[in-house]
C-alpha cells in the first residue's frame, strides 16, 4: 500500500491534477466574516475554500476532460463531496467514457489499478459508482465482474449491489437464478422486491409474481402507486382480470388514490376481453368516485362496444363525451374509422373521415390504412383515387403495408410486388406484413414457384416470423389450386417446429379436404391436439363437414360428441349438413328419435332444433 500512495504523490495529488486537467471548471471562494480585510488579499489555502459543484458544470467539464481516465476520477471525486448527487446526465456520459476505458483495459481490475496510478483511494463507493455505470449502459458481463472485485478487495457487496445483479439475472431471462439471488439477499428492502415484481410483470410471469408480492407484504414494504399500475396492467394484458380487480381493491384498501391511469387500464382490459358491460360499471364506478374520465377511456369503451357490435351503446358514449366537453381526437376517429368499416358500417366509417376536415384534425398514416381497409372490405376500389387527394401522408411502413394489402385484395398482385421493390429501394426494413403482403401478390399473380423461394428465403434469413406468415402462403397456394405444395410446406413447417397457431392447422386442414384427403385431415386434426393447440368453432365446422360429405355417420356422431364437450357451437350450415345426413341415412322415425337424443345429450344446441 506504501508504493501505491508513493507512486501517486510523485506525480502529483490527486486534487492538483484534476484541477490541472480542468481549467473550465469555475471555483467560487467564500471567506469567513472574522477574517480581516488584510488577510482576504492574501492566498488562502484549500481548506478554507469550498468548491460549488453544479450540474452544469460536472457535465460540461466530464465532456471537455483530456483523457476517459481523468473524466472517470473526476466523476469518483465529484461524487464523494458531500451533498452533491450525480444527475442523469452525468451517468449517460459515463457509461460511453467507461465503454472506452473497458475496451481499452479488458478488465475491471486494471481499471481499478489505472485509477489508483492517477491517485484515487479506491472505496466501496468506486465499485459502486462502476457497477451503476456497467449497469446503465447494459454492459452485464462487466457488472459480474465488478461485483466479484469487490469482493477481491475485501468489500462485502450492500443490498444495492445485489439489487443490480438481481436485475441484470432478469433482464438475461435467467429467472430462477434471480428469484435465488433475491432470496439469498439478507437485507432486502423496498426496492429489492420492486426490481424483482417490474421484471416479473414484463415476462408475465405468474406464479413468481404472486410469491415475491406475499414476500414482499410479509416483511412489512408496500408497492408504490407505479408498481401497482405495472401490475395491473399486466394482470389486463393476461386476460386475468379478477386478478387486477383484487389489486384495484389493494389500492384503495391501501388508501391509496385511484388515479383516471389505473381506471383507464382496467376499462381498457375489460374491453379487450369482449366484456364492454363490465368496463361501463367500471367507468360508472370511477364517476361516482369523482373522477374524471379521459379521452384514452371514452375511446376504448367506444371501441369495445363496436367490436361487440352494439353501435347504438357506442353511439350514446360518443353523445356523453361530446356533451361533457370532449372533442374526439384523431386516434378516436382512427378507431371509429377501422371499426365501423369492419362491421360494415361503411358509409359511416366514410363520414367520420369527411368529418375531419370540420373538426380541423389532420389525417395521418392510420386515417389512410383504416380507409383502405374501408375500401377493400367494402370492394369500392373506385373510392380510392378520392381518398388518396384528400389525405397528404408520409410514406411510411405502415402505409406501404396496407397498400400492398389493399393491392392484393383489390385483384391487382403486380402492383404489390412492384411496390415491395419501391419499399426496399426507399431503405425500408420489411417486417411480417410486409412478407405477408408480397407472398400474397406473387401467387396472386400465379408466379408461384418465385413465392414458394421468397417464402424459403424469409425463413432462412429471418427465422423470427411468426404464424401468420407460415399460414399466408399455405393459404395462398391452397387458393390456387396447389394443394399438395401447400401442404408439402405445412409438414416442413411441422418437422422444423417453426410457430403455428390454430389458424395455421386450420388452413391445412382446409387444403386436405380440398384435395379430398379426409383422413389425413383428421390425423392433423389429432396431431394438433396432441401438440397443444386446441381446435376452435372452424377446425370443429371444417373436419365434421368433410365426414358429411364422406357420409360416415359414426364419425359425424363421434366428432359431435368432442364439440359438444368442448362447449362449441357448430354453425347453422353444418348443423343444417350434419341434419339432412341422418335424414337421408335412416327412416323418419329413427332419425327423428336420434336427433332428440342428440339434443337431450347435449350435442345440438336448442337453437339448432328450433331453426
Amino acid at each position: 500500500m506504501i508504493r501505491r500512495y508513493n507512486r501517486g504523490f510523485l506525480h502529483s495529488t490527486p486534487r492538483t491534477l484534476i484541477l490541472k486537467a480542468l481549467p473550465c471548471m469555475s471555483v467560487h471562494c467564500f471567506s469567513s466574516p472574522e477574517v480581516s480585510a488584510a488577510d482576504e488579499s492574501q492566498n488562502l489555502s484549500w481548506e478554507k475554500r469550498r468548491l460549488t459543484i453544479t450540474p452544469q458544470i460536472v457535465h460540461s467539464t466530464l465532456l471537455n476532460c483530456p483523457s476517459n481516465l481523468i473524466a472517470l476520477s473526476f466523476f469518483l471525486w465529484c461524487a464523494k463531496q458531500p451533498n452533491y448527487f450525480h444527475d442523469v446526465l452525468a451517468f449517460d456520459c459515463m457509461v460511453n467514457v467507461l465503454a472506452r476505458l473497458t475496451k481499452k483495459y479488458v478488465t475491471v481490475r486494471r481499471i481499478v489499478g489505472e485509477l489508483e496510478n492517477v491517485g484515487c483511494v479506491i472505496k466501496p463507493q468506486t465499485f459502486l459508482l462502476l457497477l451503476r455505470i456497467y449497469w446503465r449502459g447494459g454492459l452485464y458481463g462487466m457488472v459480474f465482474e465488478t461485483f466479484e472485485e469487490m469482493s477481491t478487495f475485501g468489500f462485502t457487496p450492500n443490498t444495492f449491489a445485489r439489487n443490480v445483479i438481481m436485475d441484470v439475472l432478469f433482464k438475461m431471462g435467467h429467472v430462477d437464478a434471480a428469484i435465488k439471488f433475491l432470496k439469498e439477499t439478507q437485507f432486502r428492502n423496498f426496492l429489492t422486491f420492486n426490481i424483482a415484481l417490474c421484471n416479473l410483470c414484463k415476462l408475465s410471469d405468474l406464479s413468481n409474481m404472486k410469491d415475491v408480492s406475499r414476500r414482499m407484504f410479509r416483511e412489512g414494504h408496500y408497492p408504490n402507486v407505479k408498481t401497482l399500475e405495472i401490475i395491473l396492467n399486466c394482470f389486463c394484458k393476461m386476460g386475468r382480470l379478477a386478478e387486477a380487480y383484487q389489486v384495484l381493491c389493494l389500492m384503495i384498501t391501501l388508501g391509496i388514490s385511484v388515479s383516471v391511469n389505473v381506471w383507464s387500464i382496467l376499462i381498457d382490459g375489460f374491453c379487450r376481453l369482449r366484456q364492454p358491460g363490465m368496463a361501463n360499471c367500471l367507468f360508472k364506478k370511477m364517476l361516482m368516485t369523482g373522477c374524471s374520465p379521459s379521452v384514452v377511456i371514452y375511446t376504448s369503451l367506444i371501441k369495445g362496444f363496436l367490436d361487440s357490435q352494439m353501435v347504438s351503446t357506442a353511439s350514446s358514449i360518443l353523445n356523453r363525451m361530446e356533451s361533457d366537453g370532449y372533442a374526439p381526437d384523431l386516434v378516436l376517429c382512427n378507431v371509429l374509422i377501422d371499426c365501423l368499416s369492419k362491421i360494415g358500417k361503411y358509409d359511416d366509417a366514410f363520414g367520420i373521415f369527411v368529418s375531419l376536415s370540420e373538426r380541423k384534425l389532420i389525417p395521418d398514416s392510420y386515417t389512410f390504412c383504416s380507409l383502405l381497409s374501408n375500401i377493400c372490405l367494402s370492394r369500392r376500389f373506385s373510392l380510392l383515387p378520392k381518398i388518396a387527394s384528400g389525405v397528404a401522408v408520409e410514406v411510411d411502413l405502415v402505409v406501404c403495408n396496407s397498400l400492398l394489402n389493399y393491392f392484393c385484395k383489390a385483384g391487382y398482385p403486380l402492383h404489390a410486388v412492384e411496390l415491395y421493390d419501391y419499399m426496399l429501394d426507399r431503405g425500408f426494413t420489411p417486417d411480417k406484413y410486409s412478407f405477408v403482403g408480397l407472398l400474397g401478390g406473387l401467387c396472386g399473380a400465379r408466379r408461384i414457384d418465385e413465392a414458394v423461394n421468397v417464402y424459403k428465403g424469409i425463413i432462412m434469413y429471418c427465422p423470427g416470423v411468426d404464424a401468420h406468415v407460415h399460414t399466408i402462403i399455405i393459404d395462398r397456394l391452397i387458393r390456387v389450386g396447389k394443394y399438395h405444395r401447400a401442404i408439402k410446406l405445412f409438414r416442413r413447417a411441422l418437422v422444423e417446429k417453426y410457430p403455428l397457431d390454430v389458424i395455421s392447422y386450420n388452413v391445412a386442414i382446409y387444403g386436405l379436404l380440398k384435395s379430398g384427403k379426409i383422413r389425413e385431415a383428421f390425423t392433423l386434426y389429432s396431431q394438433m391436439k396432441e401438440d397443444g393447440v386446441l381446435p376452435n368453432s372452424w377446425t370443429y365446422n371444417l373436419i365434421i363437414s368433410g365426414f358429411c360429405k364422406e357420409r360416415d355417420i359414426k364419425m359425424v356422431k363421434q366428432l359431435m360428441q368432442e364439440i359438444s364437450e368442448a362447449g362449441v357451437e357448430l354453425d347453422h350450415h353444418t348443423m343444417n349438413t350434419v341434419t339432412k345426413l341422418l335424414f337421408n341415412s335412416h327412416p323418419y322415425p329413427s332419425t327423428l328419435n336420434q336427433l332428440i337424443e342428440m339434443w337431450n345429450s347435449g350435442l345440438i344446441p336448442d337453437q339448432a332444433m328450433y331453426a
